[in-house]
């Protein structure tokens, strides 16, 4: 009985890194996308959303295994191998990404903020970076799990914030179903089908998850590795799962909810919409957990340009004065009055550009044996890995195409 309650309480101990790189699926980015196929389309697209956490999890699980296993970063592992241009030219690249990333962020916590205490969008994006900055100086100065604990917090809390309102919605369960047979209605659902299942994996997810399996674990010997690699299965599994849930809760609300609804081609519209259809009560959770979404996921998005720079430069900038810099774009954009959610796609189609430099290198460097030993991918791994590289790498171009000529 002990023997079990140990184990239990071990692998509870290994769990964490899957839960902080799953924030990157629940960003403010994903709730725009999410909100507007359910609002438009109802449950036409559900089965987006079941391909497309189903390829995270492999993704996911493929850099903290190769975080696990070479006691590296993927960009660190890049860095490694790349002579010094190649090496700045990737660098920019990966670092343009990640401020990408923070745009989306910090404009859906600002929206956030507006919309639950009326705070103008330019100092809420203040406040956002403040308290994104108190969160990263708690993983500088306290270490990795309690910055692990208040991130799974939040993630709590923006679970609570999309589900709530299922609770209360007239979903139909039976169309929801029907929902999970891929089928497209007209060019538009085609646009929105690639955004969400093109965006999904983020780069900067990839490249921070191997770096999270390292720094939780540390140095382990090749005998723990093995039961480090089952036990981030049960990891990556159930954070993907709490995302998946929380994605497919916000198409299903906006669905039930929001379909035919006039003004909700916005965040601010589909709050709106939300309070009238369900109540304030339920509209104040929305709101509460997209904050919850921008602090967390401004966070990781920060941590994981740390990762970047200090794998591919060698180089140790405060992970807080990091944060100042790259907040700074996301404060410029929304000082010139650039419409939000305007900018809130335009990060998106950007960060789909820098999809491919993260894949590709890591279903390369994981499928290694010289570098991995026998823990590199099988053949039906790679066969599957490439196969949802060149899937997600087509509909990214789709995306930009679409967007650029549309």
């Amino acid at each position: 009985m002990d023997t079990q309650a140990d184990q239990g309480q071990s692998l509870t101990k290994m769990l964490g890194p899957a839960f902080v790189a799953a924030i990157a699926y629940v960003d403010p980015g994903n709730v725009a996308a999410n909100l507007t196929a359910g609002a438009t389309h109802g449950y036409l697209l559900v089965w987006v959303l079941l391909l497309a956490n189903t390829m995270a999890v492999l993704v996911q699980y493929l850099s903290a295994k190769l975080g696990l296993v070479t006691g590296k970063s993927l960009p660190a592992l890049l860095g490694e191998r790349m002579r010094k241009t190649p090496r700045l030219l990737f660098l920019a690249q990966a670092e343009l990404v990640a401020i990408a990333t923070d745009l989306a962020e910090v404009v859906g916590g600002a929206i956030a903020l507006y919309i639950l205490f009326n705070i103008p969008l330019l100092l809420g994006a203040l406040i956002v970076g403040v308290i994104s900055m108190v969160l990263l100086a708690i993983q500088n100065w306290r270490g990795q799990r309690p910055f692990e604990f208040v991130v799974m917090g939040l993630l709590l809390v923006i679970t609570v914030g999309f589900v709530a309102g299922l609770f209360v919605s007239d979903v139909s369960w039976g169309d929801a179903l029907a929902g999970a047979v891929p089928r497209f209605d007209g060019t538009q659902s085609v646009l929105l089908a690639a955004s969400m299942l093109g965006a999904t994996v983020m780069p900067h997810a990839i490249y921070l998850h191997s770096q999270l399996a390292h720094d939780h674990h540390g140095v382990v010997s090749l005998g723990e590795t093995k039961r480090l690699i089952t036990a981030t299965r049960w990891d990556v599994v159930g954070s993907m799962g709490v995302a998946g849930t929380v994605n497919i809760a916000m198409l299903l609300l906006a669905a039930a909810t929001l379909q035919g609804v006039g003004g909700t081609d916005t965040i601010e519209g589909a709050y709106n919409a939300i309070a009238g259809a369900l109540g304030p009560v339920i509209a104040t959770l929305f709101a509460v957990g997209l904050l919850a979404s921008g602090l967390a996921s401004t966070s990781v998005g920060s941590y994981a340009g740390q990762t970047i720079l200090a794998g591919l430069m060698k180089i140790e900038i405060p992970i807080v004065a990091l944060r100042a810099i790259t907040l700074a774009p996301a404060l410029a954009i929304l000082a010139f009055g650039v419409d939000p959610t305007w900018a809130l796609v335009l990060s998106q189609v950007f960060l789909s550009l820098g999809i491919p430099f993260a894949l590709v290198p890591l279903v390369k460097l994981s499928s290694d044996k010289a570098l991995m030993g026998r823990f590199a991918n099988g053949l039906a791994l790679r066969v599957v890995a490439w196969l949802v590289v060149a899937l997600i790498v087509a509909l990214n171009l789709v995306l930009v195409w679409l967007t650029v000529t549309g």
